[in-house]
């Protein structure tokens, strides 16, 4: 017991000594480097802390870092028992270019105290074993043309190459393929940045390894030589027309290390392999690599005409699809939720519409479509909910017909037809109250008032006429008497026009293309306000081409860069304005995977695509 409590006091006075003890934060690396040379950075605390953070600084490559490591130790001497414990972060920097360079201050917290280190002068001098008078290495590649040629001879052209794979190269139209883009290599590599991306003209496309994604690695044997082989893109394809498709080479920068050829070797592997490791060895060497994938040709194969229905949208994939109402039991006046459930594998975010009758004494209004997708490295998948407001405002019997949904199945290789159940609405006479109206789910704010107050009789005094006069039989009496025909002819006219261009979904479409667009673009705000950036350009996207399909009458699958020019000819629209239309559209698809400031890209391209789109609409006036 008394051992037990005596390591106790030595324990809380070896805790009470590091906790009293001088918080020191120092920095630390070699003064003089040579252009090319990679070196140690380190800073060095010997308390535990957080929020590590050291600010920009110029004149080197950060290859690595901060590496986080942790030692410590526990000494008793002549019975007094102390502890350390030292936290070290360390880079991994390239000097790229000559010159004499500050490194500022880093800063760390150490319990909610802030501490600032030291400040350090690095001087970067001419490479000794460079034969130009140029600066050496940099992140701009402005190394001699003497110094590049010898650093490409000491990496051949198969050290490290970039590799475009399509999943099927004769899909379907509508379809979707995996494209991965891998990197192979046999040496280390650094700094890898996508210089410029491909283009996907013809298809929708949709990334599926998100900007945080862990890398997956794995090695595989070419030639007899052993690769690390990564993905550093995947995406989803759905080809929207049918044809030969070119996808374009990606093209990224890199930082290799390779080594010398060394002029003696010891004869012992040990050694040999010690000496040559990258951060010991002179003879290494940091080789700037561009790198160019191959160009894909996907050949895209027709939807078949035969058995193709006649309310076919263009969705390819395998599908369910389930429908719901709340009730079928109600009162004039009052609202009912249908609910359409679209889920499956495939083209899902292109299904945007379902072709739903309702009877004619409905009041309806827009649905509200909510997506839910699942992207994998397999492809996509998830479903597109559509909740539509119905309002009777007549009492009777209703049927809601049977609704249809209609796609293209990739197993077995025809077109197949999803229906819903017959809905039977019993709506019963309302209560008398009609100012009064009950509601349930999506879109309130769109339900009317319809409601009026009764007029009660007039008491007095009386407007009294002279005498002798009548109004009947008077110009007024008969003028009174043919308003209320006229009205009742007006409003039966104007039903009838009204009926008629509801029922004219292509004209009703493109009154409400321009409604439709900024709905989805005061969406994607939201999205560019919380960050969302894969939700944002799914919406930006959607805006665009959504637009394009309802203004110009285009299904979905029909679209295209040639068809969009085509058709704003056709609406003898301004040349300059079509390419600026087109380049909104290419812009957006780069800016959705092009590095930067993320929330930059997205704000620029939010603004072109709300100027454009009012642009085109000012113009088709």
């Amino acid at each position: 017991m008394g051992k037990k409590f005596l390591f106790l006091l030595i324990l809380i006075a070896a805790i009470w000594r590091v906790d009293g003890q001088n918080i020191e934060f120092t920095a630390s690396s070699k003064p003089i480097v040579a252009v090319g040379e990679t070196f140690n950075l380190s800073y060095t605390l010997n308390a535990q802390g957080s929020g590590f953070r050291l600010p920009n600084f110029q004149g080197f490559d950060i290859l690595s870092g901060p590496n986080t490591s942790t030692t410590s130790s526990i000494r008793s001497i002549n019975g007094r028992t102390s502890m350390s414990i030292t936290y070290t972060y360390t880079y991994y920097l390239l000097a790229n270019k000559e010159g004499t360079f500050e490194i500022p201050a880093a800063t760390v917290s150490v319990n909610n105290k802030s501490y600032t280190s030291n400040i350090l002068t690095i001087k970067v001098i001419k490479n000794p074993n460079s034969s130009s008078s140029s600066s050496g290495y940099g992140n701009q590649g402005r190394s001699s043309g003497n110094q590049r040629q010898q650093n490409q001879a000491l990496s051949g052209p198969n050290d490290v190459f970039i590799k475009a794979i399509a999943s099927k190269n004769d899909p379907m139209q509508g379809e979707g393929i995996v494209v991965s883009y891998k990197i192979y290599t046999k040496v280390p590599i650094a700094q890898i940045n996508i210089s410029k991306l491909s283009s996907f003209s013809g298809f929708w496309s949709q990334n599926l390894i998100r900007e945080n994604d862990k890398l997956q690695q794995s090695t595989q044997t070419i030639d007899g030589q052993q690769y690390l082989v990564a993905d550093i893109r995947k995406i989803a394809l759905f080809p929207l027309k049918s044809g030969k498709l070119v996808i374009d080479p990606l093209q990224l920068e890199c930082v290799a290390q390779v080594k010398r050829q060394s002029k003696s070797r010891s004869g012992d592997p040990f050694f040999d392999d010690f000496f040559n490791d990258p951060f010991f060895n002179p003879s290494t060497a940091n080789v700037e690599k561009t790198l160019t994938s191959n160009a894909l040709v996907i050949n895209v194969q027709p939807l078949p005409e035969a058995g193709k229905p006649s309310d076919f949208s263009g969705a390819v994939g395998n599908f369910t699809f389930n429908t719901e109402i709340d009730r079928t039991h109600l009162k004039a006046n009052e609202a009912i939720n249908l609910k359409c459930v679209v889920s499956g594998k495939g083209n899902i975010q292109l299904i945007d519409k379902l072709n739903v009758v309702f009877p004619p004494d409905f009041e309806t209004y827009d649905p509200k479509v909510t997506s839910d997708i699942k992207t994998s490295g397999a492809g996509i998948n998830g479903s597109q909910t559509f909740e539509y407001l119905i309002i009777p405002r007549k009492p009777g019997n209703f049927t809601i017909k049977p609704i249809n949904f209609s796609y293209f199945d990739l197993e077995k290789r025809k077109f197949v037809t999803l229906s819903s159940p017959q809905f039977t609405i019993d709506v019963e006479k309302g209560t008398g109250e009609s100012s009064v109206i009950t509601y349930s789910g999506a879109n309130k704010e769109d339900i009317k008032y319809i409601g009026s107050d009764i007029r009660h009789i007039k008491d007095r005094p009386f407007n009294l006429s002279q005498r002798g006069t009548y109004f009947f039989g008077s110009t007024t009496f008969w003028l009174f008497l043919l308003i209320p025909f006229l009205l009742f002819l007006a409003i039966i006219i104007m039903g009838r026009k009204l009926s008629e261009r509801r029922s004219d979904t292509t004209l009703m479409k493109n009154l409400k293309a321009t409604k439709v667009a900024r709905k989805r673009l005061r969406k994607a705000e939201d999205f560019l306000k919380t960050g969302k950036q894969e939700a944002f350009y799914v919406e930006i996207s959607q805006a665009l081409w959504g637009y394009l399909s309802d203004k110009f009458s285009i299904p979905m699958a029909d679209l295209s860069i040639d068809s969009v020019y085509e058709a704003l000819v056709r609406k003898n629209v301004k040349e300059e304005m079509i390419k600026q239309f087109i380049e909104t559209l290419n812009n957006t698809e780069f800016a959705r995977f092009a590095p930067g400031e993320k929330s930059v890209n997205m704000e620029r391209i939010y603004n072109e695509a709300l100027e454009i789109i009012s642009k085109i609409e000012r113009e088709l006036k």
